[in-house]
């Protein structure tokens, strides 16, 4: 039985190029957390936050011990999420250079659609 709401989209290999280098854990960690986004409606901000200051940016937290993990993605008339870059975070705040990075992938996945 298939009870997504959402379907999880990878643009391009931005995501797939940070995935395939991470350790089993860490994989199967933001496998477990996109499949949540997936299937429930309201998800906590604890794994899908908005970029304040932008236009519909999104990052998917994910948290394996003291590792933290943020993948950028937006969603596409509602249902699509698309992953775009992703970085191991080591600051308190999200690195400006990875939003602005995620904004321009965002960018020209408009133009590409």
């Amino acid at each position: 039985m298939n009870n997504k709401i959402r379907t999880a989209v990878f643009f391009k290999d931005y995501f797939e190029s940070f995935f395939v280098k991470q350790s089993e854990k860490v994989q199967r960690k933001i496998i477990w957390t996109i499949s949540l986004i997936e299937e429930i409606q309201n998800v906590p901000e604890k794994y899908l936050k908005h970029i304040k200051g932008t236009d519909g940016l999104y990052e998917l937290r994910v948290q394996v011990g003291s590792n933290i993990y943020r993948i950028f993605c937006c969603f596409d008339e509602g249902k699509l999420v698309i992953l775009m870059n992703a970085f191991q975070k080591k600051t308190q705040k999200t690195p400006k250079t990875e939003i602005e990075k995620a904004l321009k992938i965002m960018k020209e996945y408009e133009q590409e659609k």
